[in-house]
């Protein structure tokens, strides 16, 4: 059979690469970046060149969701049903809710990561068929705060700027956002732009030292949450050093008056101390911001994430709008979208108050709009929950029924005591999910099983405003249905039990005349969609005469030219690269707004018992809650486990060493896990990666509270206007964890049962104080499985852990002292002529990990160690050494490696990578090793010569 190539879509970050699948019948065997793509020409990350890698037959054995399963009663294992059946059962439990409590008893939590259709079917479903506006998306943990931002200032959620611009930029300024492992191929744009044109400047401005903080000519590490006083600060400079764009101000905009009275008191005195900033380093930002001939700012999750999101977005746009930086090349307010379709999303009215093509809830007109084109009587005007209020309310008891679509709050969202109680007071909850191991699965009544990439059909749309096709390469896996679909399938039904939405929330005298009204229009049911092309045809029509306007384009025109931005109306050959080069604004009077918004502090600030401030952020290998990534070991080879970074003369203080245990507590809750430092962390901060939910790092309380990753300890504090939490910060205090008793078990399993055993031991972390569970592996997959307890547990528990860890077998060596908690197992396979260590599990005195683990990972010949596997705090006769943390994912090239080279690199830093990167090929594939790389150069001297 020949092999076939599909272009598509990564399903990653907002960048939205295009990828070239290939594929064998029903079955994806490589892919590669799409070369003609407007967003990567051929460039991938780490994550997006090792797709293939999580669509193998063993990965969807182990990890998707194959057919439908209904869960009988709360905790016990799910049991397989038809999907009539699931779908019936959807419809009847949401009918009985509505009809009994109303239709504002309802919530969808759906997500970024569905495609535009999906999200279209979805809003329909609640806004137009029940008459509920609580449909809200992952994308408000994401977005929000620039959505609002945007509006606020420019009038449209529209980013103006593209990734062109960075080719034209003389400064740029990145906030709050690290790009480098956030946005990696963008990246990859911004360091050819800077090596083309070095005397482009640029600003980074971010409480962590990260690898985008290193590449930056100007470093501002301010203090969380002060960003908003940052910006008044630099335009105070800008007025006083008469840097403004008077023209471009008096021609343009409104409201500046205001917003210079209230800036006047950010004199440079004052934002030094709340930013934690020199002085001179403001004047410097200052200037280069304003005299640059462009100026572009890129921004993310450090501004979004916010309790001040909307401020922090509005008063940087401020800066734009006051120099004239906007609307030319090279300049404006671009945000980063943190996935692969919360733009799109945003365009279909996803969130709780939005409608579709960017029209707002509360405008009467605009509900009537929508209403026409859906054919029902009418939008429900009241505000629907966005994502914190709808788990409030549900834990209140408020919301009755719970969908949830391609998205895992029980890992994502903050203070995850409340999102837990609120699927388990959830009187019926459907989780619609690709994989079968994300964490909210475990809290389901009925599981549905959606495709994925690789096998979707439709479309995504990019932070550049960027629509690309998502094209299917292999038909969906067992039972699973496209996410449209599902909805469709279950709207159809619910017509049927459901002749109008509005009965339900109309109880006065017209309430007759309207369901009169909307029988006869459902003759024809308002989900009459065979295709995913149906449904954007709908989308479309949406559009016109909107900001957005995309009446130009069709499906046949992304087949034949590629990927087209909006807005593109009919006859425009393509869609409009930047917004607002003719200095009008989508407002009332064609201005745009400054915002003269206060700075506020942070919602929880450090205080004495709190003292540290802690921030979540993305690793450069993971993404979100790793249900797809975290298949796969080698992407765990850069950073391989769970770790709170601090730094290190914090660590010295009190006492701790890396390693350590140490409980990292909050107001809401607390996790235990270890603390390792860090020079990218300053003083009294810490920085735990957002990925780590309870499917990897977990364990139970002394009042047996299940301790469910990091966002267990992140607050729900919201921004007023956006409703976006602040998942950037949270006040702990951190202890050490006094657990004398560990754990380590570690193999290599066959391929075929490695993910089944992970879920296995995930289902044992919560028996102890403490416990994490990473696969680890290159070719081969392997398990680690790290646990910590008071004191020893029963031995029936470690026998369970050493079973998946296929310790089991007969020819194991065993060695175990109960009396002093002490238990030994280790597995030697022979292999011709070697022998090689093949699993492990130390148990009560873990010292020998240092050499025992690197024997195993490394497959090291083991026959000469016998014995001394199972001799608690043993010595290896021979020094081992492990090969040191991986820096290169693609070519698996490690710290040490590059540092022992790079000792023999000479001459000036360009021409040691060079160097270093012929020898050992690091940094030529993906590219994302590369800002490590620069730093090793710069820190990693020359060995000197040896006198002969």
């Amino acid at each position: 059979m020949n092999p076939t190539t599909t272009r598509s879509t990564c399903p990653y970050c907002g960048v939205g690469c295009g990828v070239l699948i290939e594929s064998q019948g029903s079955q994806i065997t490589g892919v590669r970046g799409d070369p003609d793509h407007p967003a990567n020409f051929g460039k991938l990350c780490t994550k997006g060149q090792t797709l293939h890698l999580t669509a193998t037959p063993e990965v969807t054995r182990q990890t998707r969701l194959l057919q439908p399963m209904q869960r009988l009663q709360r905790g016990s294992p799910a049991q397989a049903m038809h999907w009539d059946a699931a779908l019936d059962l959807a419809t009847d439990r949401f009918a009985s809710v509505i009809e009994q409590h109303g239709p504002d008893a309802i919530g969808f939590y759906i997500s970024g990561q569905l495609l535009t259709e999906d999200y279209y079917a979805f809003n329909k479903l609640a806004k137009g068929l029940i008459g509920t506006n609580n449909v809200d998306t992952n994308s408000r943990l994401c977005m929000s705060s620039a959505v609002a931002g945007y509006k606020l200032t420019l009038g449209a959620d529209a980013p103006p700027a593209c990734y062109d611009d960075v080719n034209h930029a003389q400064c740029l300024f990145i906030v709050g956002s690290n790009a480098a492992f956030a946005h990696p191929v963008l990246f990859r744009r911004i360091e050819q732009a800077k090596a083309r044109n070095p005397a482009m400047k640029v600003i980074v401005a971010d409480p962590r030292r990260t690898d985008t903080a290193d590449f930056a000519d100007l470093f501002l590490p301010l203090q969380p949450g002060s960003d908003v006083m940052l910006f008044h600060g630099l335009l105070h400079i800008m007025l006083w050093e008469g840097w403004t764009q008077s023209a471009y101000i008096g021609a343009h905009t409104t409201g500046f008056d205001a917003l210079k009275a209230l800036v006047r008191k950010c004199t440079p005195e004052q934002v030094a101390q709340v930013c934690g900033l020199r002085k001179d380093d403001l004047f410097t930002a200052a200037r280069w911001f304003a005299q640059s001939p462009a100026t572009l700012s890129l921004y993310c999750q450090g501004l979004n994430q916010s309790s001040s999101g909307t401020a922090k977005n509005a008063t940087l746009i401020n800066l734009h709008l006051a120099t004239g930086q906007i609307g030319k090349p090279g300049a404006g307010p671009f945000s980063l979208t943190g996935q692969p379709n919360a733009m799109g999303g945003r365009e279909v009215g996803g969130l709780a108050n939005l409608l579709s093509a960017h029209r707002d809830l509360a405008n009467p007109q605009h509900r009537a709009e929508v209403a026409a084109l859906w054919g029902v009587p009418d939008v429900p005007e009241k505000p629907g929950k966005t994502a914190v209020e709808m788990f409030q309310a549900a834990a209140d008891g408020e919301i009755k029924a719970l969908w949830i679509a391609c998205t895992n709050p029980a890992q994502s969202m903050p203070d995850q005591a409340t999102v837990r109680r609120a699927l388990q007071r959830a009187e019926f909850v459907v989780v619609q999910e690709a994989f079968a191991t994300a964490a909210t699965c475990d809290f389901a009544d009925l599981l549905l099983p959606a495709t994925t990439w690789g096998e979707k059909d439709g479309t995504v749309t990019n932070s550049e405003r960027c629509i690309s096709r998502v094209r299917p390469a292999v038909p969906a896996p067992g039972a699973a249905r496209h996410d449209w679909r599902i909805v469709v399938d279950f709207a159809r039904r619910l017509e049927q039990k459901l002749p109008l939405a509005s009965t339900h929330r109309e109880k006065d005298s017209t309430c007759s005349a309207r369901t009169e009204a909307a029988s006869a229009q459902r003759d024809v049911s308002l989900f009459s969609y065979d295709t995913p092309e149906s449904i954007w045809l709908e989308h479309r029509e949406s559009t016109r005469g909107r900001d957005l306007d995309i009446t130009g384009l069709s499906y046949a025109m992304l087949e034949q030219q590629g990927p087209q931005q909006w807005p593109i109306r009919p006859g425009e050959a393509h869609g409009k690269q930047r917004l607002y080069e003719d200095g009008i604004f989508p407002t009332s009077d064609g201005r745009a707004r400054f915002a003269a918004l206060p700075f506020v502090p942070l919602a929880e600030p450090r205080e004495s018992r709190y003292p540290f401030s802690l921030t979540t952020g993305r690793l450069r290998d993971q993404w979100h809650g790793m249900t797809r990534t975290g298949t796969l070991g080698r992407l765990f080879g850069h950073v391989a486990e769970p770790a709170v970074q601090m730094n290190a003369q914090d660590m010295e203080r009190r006492g701790l060493k890396g390693g350590d245990l140490v409980h990292v507590t909050s107001k809401r809750g607390s996790i235990v896990v270890p603390v390792q430092s860090s020079a990218e962390i300053g003083l009294s901060q810490l920085f735990i990666a957002m990925h780590w939910g309870a499917e990897y790092l977990s364990g139970r309380s002394s009042t047996g509270e299940v301790l469910a990753g990091v966002n267990a300890i992140t607050t729900s504090a919201f921004c007023p206007s956006s409703k976006q939490p602040e998942l950037k910060h949270a006040a702990v205090k951190v202890l050490k964890a006094e657990l004398p008793w560990a754990l380590l078990g570690v193999a290599w399993l066959p391929e075929e049962d490695a993910l089944t055993a992970r879920e296995g031991l995930r289902g044992l972390m919560a028996r102890f104080p403490f416990a994490s569970c990473v696969p680890f592996g290159r070719e081969r997959t392997g398990v680690l499985f790290r646990a910590a307890a008071h004191e020893a547990p029963e031995p029936a528990l470690i026998e369970s852990i050493e079973a998946l860890l296929g310790l089991h077998t007969s020819d194991a060596l065993r060695y175990a002292d109960r009396r002093l908690g002490q238990r030994r197992t280790a597995r030697l396979v022979r292999d011709g002529h070697s022998t090689q260590l093949e699993g492990f599990v130390l148990a009560g005195d873990t010292r020998a990990e240092v050499w025992i683990k690197p024997l195993l990972q490394d497959e090291l010949p083991a026959a000469a160690y016998g014995r001394l596997l199972l001799m608690p705090g043993a010595r290896a006769p021979v020094a081992i050494a492990a090969r040191g943390r991986q820096i290169c994912t693609c070519f698996n090239v490690t710290e040490d490696a590059i540092q022992s080279r790079l000792q023999t690199c000479e001459g000036s830093p360009a021409e040691r990578l060079a160097a270093l990167q012929a020898s050992l090929q690091c940094g030529t594939n993906c590219g994302s090793c590369v800002p490590e790389l620069k730093r090793l150069v710069r820190e990693t001297a020359v060995a000197p010569a040896t006198a002969i």
